[in-house]
């Protein structure tokens, strides 16, 4: 599979204009997804647009493959961003649950791999928030491996 030009990739969109202060636009396809908990999920950002601000509650693993992607730090009992960052292509970068931030496409969009780690229970992914910190969804490999049945 070329992650890149590949036709057959099943894409998800996600885009709302009107529930935050920011513009969300984002793509997402899941690779693989196995009940040992593993996930691979390519994201796809359009340019200086957002995923929804969230925080990961499983161990994950990026590297970006097109574009740059712009990761801001958010302290949630402040609301503030506490450190920001742009990953070029090739940008490695491994976390461990607890993150909790946002990502932004750069000028030209950005294209990540992320492989993702939730052995653990219903193997929660990742938390949506609101920007106020409150949790709005839980992603988790329970939901994914249901659909893909």
């Amino acid at each position: 599979m070329n992650l890149i030009n590949d036709q057959d990739i099943k894409w998800k969109h996600y885009k709302d204009d009107k529930n935050f202060d920011f513009p969300i636009d984002y793509y997402d396809a899941v690779l693989d997804a196995r009940e040992d908990g593993r996930l691979e999920i390519l994201v796809k950002w359009e340019p200086n647009s957002f995923c929804h601000f969230h925080r990961h509650t499983a161990e994950t693993s990026s590297v970006v493959i097109q574009g740059e992607l712009h990761v801001s730090d958010i302290d949630i009992n402040s609301g503030n961003k506490t450190s920001t960052r742009i990953r070029k292509v090739g940008d490695f970068v491994h976390k461990e649950p607890g993150d909790i931030h946002m990502e932004k496409g750069g000028p030209e969009g950005a294209l990540v791999l992320f492989n993702i780690y939730a052995p653990e229970g219903d193997g929660s992914l990742a938390e949506t928030l609101s920007q106020d910190g409150k949790v709005l969804s839980v992603a988790s490999m329970k939901k994914i491996l249901k659909k893909r049945v």
